[in-house]
């Protein structure tokens, strides 16, 4: 799939919102305040940075890049957008869809879904639960250093903060999921 416009502001709005809050933890103005606007812009009620955020930040992410929730579904657990994208694409209905990370390769724009806790759920339970913890965080970069390739992602709620992570990926660009933490990779087509 071809960067869109769309694509490109997204990767600029979490861009953005790494470079002004990677230095500050969730307990500390500005990004305290930040956390708070993420919850009220999506119509949800702010329970305060002990709950988990890390959803609520991708969703903003995508909301301020465009996307209405038709397009995405706007969550508090990245398991429901999820859902939503696998079900889409089951249907072959919607612009917001989910493949294994064996099947698609992440590209600048996308969203890579993964297991937290020790969880070790893949793309099959995914698309047959609603409900499950995990995270996700969106994809601002594809690149190489010689001969290992990466995706660059940026986060929310990532060690209490906005954080940049690489993904390793294999020669042909999917996921290299050596220990089958990732989930899906989510493709929004606008």
């Amino acid at each position: 799939m071809a960067t869109t416009e769309f694509h490109n502001k997204l990767v600029s709005i979490a861009n953005t919102q790494y470079t002004q809050y990677r230095y500050f933890r969730e307990n500390q103005n500005p990004l305290m305040s930040q956390i708070n606007r993420y919850w009220k812009d999506l119509g949800f009620h702010f329970p305060g940075v002990q709950t988990p955020w890390s959803a609520v930040f991708v969703s903003w992410c995508v909301k301020t890049a465009g996307a209405t929730e038709v397009e995405f579904a706007y969550a508090k657990a990245h398991s429901e957008f999820v859902y939503q994208a696998i079900a889409n694409t089951k249907k072959g209905v919607g612009l917001t869809k989910a493949f294994p990370p064996a099947e698609y390769a992440p590209q600048p724009g996308d969203i890579i879904q993964n297991n937290r806790s020790g969880n070790d759920y893949d793309f099959a339970f995914a698309a047959s639960h609603r409900s499950y913890e995990s995270h996700s965080a969106i994809v601002v970069e594809v690149g190489s250093r010689g001969t290992e390739r990466y995706a660059k992602t940026i986060g929310g709620n990532e060690s209490d903060s906005v954080g940049m992570k690489e993904v390793p990926l294999d020669k042909e660009g999917f996921i290299n999921d050596v220990h089958k933490i990732y989930i899906s990779v989510l493709q929004i087509n606008l």
